[in-house]
């Protein structure tokens, strides 16, 4: 279950990363460094950006002038079935996006005594019908995509994502939860934003007697100290 969980928040980030656009993607042209460096501004300004320092400016600018290029590059190439753009990842290089993003830390010998289990909630039984296919976004059990910041809590998401999945399954009820009480409170083994197992934090919400909502315990996207009221 949870390496279906992972391969799931792998597709969610990559997608928003691709597709996720700010600016019309169709008009793309080549650019001279002056234009590049307008639309670089203008970009730093829209998405908020602050750096410590000119240096780092000036390093961020070239990898925004790299990612430029290649958006160029591939939405000139007729072959591909799909537009990328501009977004607020656009300053990242594709190591620094995987090292953020796709923080789950691994557990080699948690995974084995996981695989070790052979309870079943449900059993196919001769004479059950079941659909071809299940939508769960058509029934409101997946939530819209959330923004995590620059904070490495993938794990947080993908396990409040599940969870709130499930209750709705069960209870006909969608309820938003809170992935900053994972952060701040799940300290065991997960290590808040830079990276986690979200097989420790089911744990913990069972040992916790649940979670709480995004609404009571809202998402601030750094470490916090953990609010147990």
């Amino acid at each position: 279950m949870a390496s279906i969980i992972t391969l799931v928040t792998s597709t969610l980030l990559f997608l928003s990363f691709t597709l996720s656009c700010a600016i019309d993607t169709s008009t793309i042209t080549n650019y001279t460094d002056n234009e590049v460096m307008t639309m670089y501004e203008e970009w730093l300004v829209k998405h908020q950006k602050v750096y410590n320092g000119l240096r780092e400016k000036d390093k961020r600018f070239q990898v925004f002038k790299d990612n430029l290029g290649f958006i160029q590059e591939h939405n000139n190439n007729q072959n591909n079935t799909y537009k990328l753009g501009l977004n607020q990842f656009a300053d990242m290089t594709n190591e620094e996006y995987r090292v953020m993003y796709f923080g789950t830390k691994s557990d080699a010998k948690r995974r084995l005594m996981k695989t070790k289990s052979t309870g079943h909630r449900y059993a196919y039984s001769a004479g059950d019908r079941l659909p071809v296919h299940v939508d769960w976004r058509v029934k409101g059990a997946v939530a819209p995509i959330k923004d995590q910041g620059s904070c490495g809590s993938c794990w947080a998401f993908s396990t409040v994502a599940t969870v709130e999945a499930t209750n709705k399954i069960v209870t006909g009820k969608f309820v938003s939860l809170s992935e900053q009480e994972l952060v701040d409170c799940d300290r065991a083994y997960n290590e808040r934003c830079n990276g986690g197992l979200m097989d420790y934090a089911f744990e913990f919400i069972i040992q916790n007697g649940g979670i709480d909502t995004d609404k009571d315990y809202p998402y601030r996207g750094f470490d916090g100290i953990c609010d147990p009221t």
